[in-house]
């Protein structure tokens, strides 16, 4: 191949999606390999949720703005936030609360596969220890960086590819909208716990709201607070 061909070329959105998912992956991993449970993995993955989508978007001459991660509309995030978080919430409060007594019921080797805690569930309301610092880390070095990637930047560019799809509460919702669900889920393989691939299902909330307002900002809120209340929960019924 001449200099002048492997200057031209460039990948389809799926190639580039795909490839650019893989590499912060296998990233994840071997610093989860190498590290094991520190903060290392962590800042692996925001650096790469941040930056590894620069490379195609300086090709094409673009910026965060055009994947979503803007205020321009702050005050349409922030209610869409505030109302999902009314209605799914308490919702989850209640099916978490009946997990509790199904969890014990399972043989243990499934029971270690399926959650992360055990034990006898008694609820009391308490927050975990070093909340504040939980609430930062959660907002600002996991929910933004991964929704930027997988909502702003990933599902955009796979709706390039596939613009097809069904209107789902005036959003139309497609391929681009499932594959990136499902990334996102087998991203969090990457420190091969099992359970992880629960987030599936939260990040269909995440993509709605994402189509519904234009930005990742009412996302990133709703994935900070959801983490948060999951933390919540889990100190209350566990006390861990």
């Amino acid at each position: 191949m001449s200099a002048s061909a492997a200057t031209l070329w460039r990948p389809t959105a799926v190639q580039e999606v795909v490839g650019l998912w893989a590499l912060g992956f296998l990233g994840i991993i071997l610093a989860f390999l190498l590290f094991g449970g520190s903060g290392v993995p962590k800042l692996v993955a925001t650096v790469g949720f941040l930056y590894l989508p620069l490379i195609p978007m300086r090709w094409r001459g673009e910026d965060y703005r055009d994947y979503g991660l803007t205020l321009r509309y702050w005050r349409r995030d922030v209610r869409l936030f505030l109302g999902m978080s009314l209605v799914v919430f308490p919702l989850f409060f209640a099916a978490f609360a009946l997990w509790t007594q199904v969890l014990p019921l399972l043989p243990t080797e499934l029971a270690r596969l399926l959650a992360p805690f055990r034990g006898p569930a008694h609820f009391v309301p308490r927050l975990p220890p070093q909340f504040a610092e939980w609430v930062v880390d959660q907002l600002f070095v996991v929910a933004l960086p991964e929704e930027f990637f997988y909502r702003g930047y990933m599902q955009a560019r796979l709706r390039d590819a596939w613009p097809q799809g069904r209107r789902v509460l005036g959003i139309r919702l497609g391929p681009a909208f499932w594959v990136t669900a499902v990334l996102f889920a087998l991203g969090h393989l990457a420190i091969f716990q099992v359970w992880r691939l629960s987030v599936f299902f939260p990040a269909l909330l995440f993509g709605w709201m994402r189509e519904r307002t234009g930005s990742v900002v009412g996302a990133a809120l709703f994935h900070a607070a959801a983490n948060l209340f999951v933390r919540v929960l889990e100190a209350s019924f566990f006390g861990v």
